[in-house]
Formats: structure tokens, sequence, C-alpha cells
């Protein structure tokens, strides 16, 4: 019996990280065949994650434009992805998480009559605005899938309390975890150090010596590039992040700026001469990973961050007002302090100078997986009842 073809949708590069367990598991199926369509939504980060797993997509749509608007890319996606279901006729589609490219190629595929998989379904802020245009993007998405794949059992119930079918939902885990477990172990293995990293990233030679070549030294990671924050937001980071490195002299910043320009332009300006600050440009997935490994703590407005430091014993400070990933939260491990200075600056200073704080944010147990999500989706995706 030939095998079902799985056609799985990416255009960024969190949807790698978090397509490629599943990519991979896929591949290992007697009975199912993965093809990877990517729509070059964003591009440079993208195919740095895409070479992290060695995945060659089977096809690229090269959508990726300067300057593209919301609207023009979302019917770019449309059409693109519908074009390519047409001609290739896959039994089903798997997009991931809450972008432009999941909506779009969503659509297309319920617009086909092509079943949807949605993993990391069901994870809801309740804000419409925040994150923007996220959460309008997965909230339209959930209802078209066959399959909602959610992340924890609290995504399940936002998905059963917006009259999902219970039979479409499936716990699974994030695949973020197995992505992290399997890089952070592919890292150790091959002996990656301070060194390689820092000639990789571009990290400074003095923050290198200072901060990477000593175990016991104290630097924070942050990283930056919520819609939300655009403007006043990130002045309000930038102004918080000199704060820290003024009153703490021992503490270093490593900071990976975002390409966005409206990201760069206020970060280079208010933080590009502060002492023990280093700006770098984006890291590839891997050196994320061994950055985040070694740091203590995140300061961070990004989702996937939130779901991964945990794993490696690392407190979030979430500098968002919302998160759609509360079980961090209400585990201990993440919290929310938005962007104002003096809130980012007193919950910094809460794990900077009390032992028995770090000590129990950082042993905190990962809510969000353990590794085996993908193989759980494989195993549902496996044992459907496919239409002949």
């Amino acid at each position: 019996m030939p095998k079902k073809r799985i056609a799985i949708i990416a255009g960024t590069r969190p949807e790698v990280i978090k397509m490629a367990p599943v990519y991979l598991a896929l591949r290992r199926s007697d009975s199912l065949e993965p093809l990877w369509l990517s729509t070059g939504q964003h591009r440079e980060m993208l195919d740095q994650a895409l070479s992290v797993f060695d995945i060659s997509p089977d096809h690229d749509l090269e959508l990726m434009r300067e300057c593209q608007g919301l609207g023009e890319l979302t019917a770019r996606v449309i059409t693109a992805v519908g074009d390519y279901l047409q001609r290739e006729k896959p039994e089903a589609v798997l997009v991931q998480g809450d972008t432009t490219t999941v909506l779009g190629s969503s659509l297309a595929a319920f617009y086909a009559g092509i079943p949807i998989g949605h993993i990391e379904a069901g994870l809801r802020t309740g804000n419409m605005q925040s994150p923007w245009p996220e959460e309008m993007n997965r909230r339209l998405t959930d209802p078209l899938c066959e399959w909602c794949f959610a992340p924890t059992t609290r995504s399940a119930d936002n998905l059963i309390a917006e009259k999902i079918p219970t039979e479409r939902v499936h716990i699974t885990g994030n695949t973020v975890i197995d992505s992290l477990l399997l890089v952070r172990d592919q890292l150790r293995k091959r002996g990656i150090n301070a060194a390689d990293i820092a000639d990789r990233c571009g990290i400074p030679d003095n923050f290198r010596s200072e901060f990477l070549d000593v175990p016991e030294s104290r630097w924070i990671l942050v990283t930056g590039h919520r819609r939300e924050s655009f403007g006043g937001g990130f002045e309000q980071i930038c102004a918080a992040i000199g704060g820290l490195a003024e009153s703490y002299p021992d503490l270093g910043v490593l900071f990976p700026v975002h390409l966005n320009p409206q990201v760069r332009e206020p970060v280079n300006r208010m933080l590009g001469d502060v002492a023990r600050v280093a700006l770098i440009e984006p890291v590839s997935y891997q050196e994320f990973i061994w950055l985040m490994d070694r740091c203590l703590f995140v300061l961070s407005d990004s989702g996937g961050v939130q779901e991964e430091a945990p794993s490696l014993g690392k407190p979030v400070l979430v500098m968002r007002e919302t998160t759609e990933r509360p079980e961090g939260v209400d585990a201990g491990t993440c919290r929310l302090v938005g962007t104002e200075p003096s809130k980012i600056q007193g919950e910094a200073a809460m794990l900077l100078d009390d032992p028995d704080e770090f000590r129990a944010r950082s042993g905190i147990k990962n809510p969000y997986g353990d590794g085996e999500s993908a193989h759980r989706i494989r195993l549902i995706l496996e044992h459907h009842q496919w239409e002949s």
C-alpha cells in the first residue's frame, strides 16, 4: 500500500524548529511520507534552522518580500499554497503555531478539502490584540483542523471550551522540547566551547574573556521581536537593560538583535555604547541553545524561549503583558514583566540578589514536554482511519 503523503508547511525559524522533529519522526514511519513545503515567510533565519536538522525543502515558495504587509503576505500564502496542494494532492497538511503561514496555509488546505493538523494548538491569551496578529491566527486555525495537537492540558481545555470536538483534541507535549534536547545533546557530544561560539556569533573578545570563559560569571541572554513593543516598548526595554548594567558592575548582557529595523534602531541607539552589553547579529538555533544553556537567566518576549528555558534550568522574564503559555508562569519558572523598566529591573534584581529565589525557580520541572511529542503525533496519524 502506498504511503500517505503529509505536507509539512513552515515559513519561519520557530516553525522549522518545532516541525523538524515531526518531519524526522514521519520519515521513520512505514505508512506515512512527509513532504516539506517552505513558504519562505522569513528567509535567512529559516534557512539557518533548516540546516541544523539537515532538512532540504521539497519545494520553496519564496514568498519573502521587503516591507511586506500582512494582508499582502496572507493573500500570497493562500494562493501559492493552494496551487501547490492542487498539484501535489497530499493526504494531509500539518501547520505549527500562529504565523501568517499557518493561517494562510490552513485556509488553502480547507478550501482544497485536505485534512489539517495544527501542532501547538489551543494556546490563548484571551486578548486579540496581544500578541498581534498571532492570537487571531491561532484562534481562526483550530476550528478548521482534523487534529488539534495541544501541548498541555490547559491548551486542550481551551479548545474544548471553544467547542472543538473532543475526538479532534490530542495532548502531545510541545515538539520544541524534542528539538531542544536533540540539539543540546549534539552540542555536548561535539564538545563545542566558548571560543567556538564566540567566533561563530561575533561575540566581542572582552565579553568572551570576562563572561563566557569564566564559569562563575553572571550574564543574561536577551531576545526581543514582538510587534506590540515596537516604538516606545523597545525604548523602555533598552532603558531597563541599560539600568541593570549600571546597577550591577559584574553583570554582562548578550543581546542577539533581531533583523527587523524597528528592533535594531532603538537597540543600537540606546545600548550600542553601554559597557558589558554585547549586541550581536541573530544566531543560529544551535548557537542559541548553547548560549541559553550557559546564561544565568533569559529576558525575552519569545514564546519558544518560555518553553525551552525551563528544560535547561533557566528562569525567564517575559517582556510581555500577556502570555498564551501560562503554564510556565503558574509553575514559577517564568514571570510576566512587560516593558516597564522598573518592573523588569525589580524582577531581575530578585534573581540577581536572592540565591534562594534563583535556586527555586531554576529547579522547576518543565511543564511543556518530555521530548517525545513528535513520536506521539506520528502514532496518532498512523492510527487515523484514512479515507480510501
